[in-house]
């Protein structure tokens, strides 16, 4: 048995087939925060707990101002400083692009069948061309699910949090998210500023359409999730997102629900 105090500690909850990769995740943030990387830290406490069905992870707690989430371009700081670090002792995954929304999709009882069957094949075309790119930035280790959403204010500082889809995989993943959020009102300008934070612009790489394309469909798998469970707001932006994607509308706007 063990104690926290809830005003220092977050609490997430996983589903236990998730015990893994939030051991890994335990375990990278350690070994980041003491090497000197702002990463969210994990309680001094062994974890996560598996409590069936779900397995639980315990989190040091930084209340957020009024003012908002940091800059897109701190984010930009931050993955260049987590792209200098050097290989961690952790075992990390291999990247796999969408590699759980084929079960998502093909379990849904939300979907039409004229629905999975668009996402499966341009599942399949997005891996193609996946497995065809070249990545001059090279491979190491990723955050995975890398966007201005994921860092927090510390005081003036801003750590980086949610490490549940640290990976192995090119370092142009962690970039290309940020790039994605153009469907939620990121400007040019935020684009550039993160860009030239970090000392790369990704935009000049051909390969940005298909990583924004598979980051595009990675987003769908919560809503699918929910809306199988009857969440309106969940199967309305669902249906939204796919209906820009298959017209290919590369500037409509997505929200969240």
């Amino acid at each position: 048995m063990f104690l926290v105090d809830a005003e220092d500690v977050v609490v997430r909850v996983s589903p236990i087939s998730h015990q893994q990769n939030l051991a890994t995740a335990i375990s990278l943030t350690r070994w980041l925060v003491a090497n000197g990387f702002p990463a969210t830290e994990p309680a001094d406490l062994p974890q996560p707990v598996a409590y069936e069905p779900y397995a639980v992870t315990f989190w040091q707690h930084y209340p957020q101002p009024a003012h908002g989430r940091p800059p897109t371009g701190r984010l930009g700081d931050l993955l260049r400083a987590l792209h200098s670090l050097p290989a961690p002792p952790v075992t990390l995954p291999l990247y796999q692009p969408l590699a759980s929304l084929k079960t998502v999709v093909e379990s849904s009882t939300y979907l039409g069948s004229d629905q999975q069957s668009w996402l499966m094949e341009r599942r399949r075309e997005l891996l193609n061309a996946y497995g065809k790119l070249e990545f001059p930035l090279g491979y190491g280790h990723i955050h995975g699910d890398a966007y201005p959403g994921n860092a927090l204010w510390d005081g003036q500082g801003v750590r980086l949090g949610d490490w549940d889809e640290a990976a192995f995989g090119p370092r142009e993943i962690d970039l290309a998210n940020t790039f994605q959020g153009v469907r939620f009102g990121r400007t040019s300008a935020e684009l550039d500023d993160f860009s030239f934070r970090y000392g790369y612009d990704i935009s000049q790489w051909p390969g940005l359409p298909v990583l924004v394309g598979i980051r595009d469909l990675h987003t769908l798998g919560s809503f699918i999730r929910r809306a199988d469970q009857g969440d309106t707001a969940a199967a309305n932006q669902l249906s939204h997102r796919l209906q820009t994607l298959r017209n290919a509308d590369d500037g409509a706007k997505w929200g969240a629900a």
